[in-house]
């Protein structure tokens, strides 16, 4: 790894706090919240991943 090219993406910020979450996922230039999906869809973004089945 090259600290050179590394160096000039400093100071470049992609992402900014989500206004609806708050979390430090909302991207610039998508205008999309990874989090929660603010920007894109009304309803919040989950997924269901971590229940267990119970018999």
């Amino acid at each position: 790894m090259s600290t050179a090219s590394m160096g000039k993406k400093s100071g470049k910020t992609s992402h900014i706090s989500c206004r609806r979450c708050g979390s430090h996922t909302y991207h610039i230039r998508k205008l999309r919240c990874s989090s929660c999906g603010y920007g894109n869809t009304a309803t919040k973004r989950k997924y269901n991943t971590n229940k267990k089945n119970t018999k």
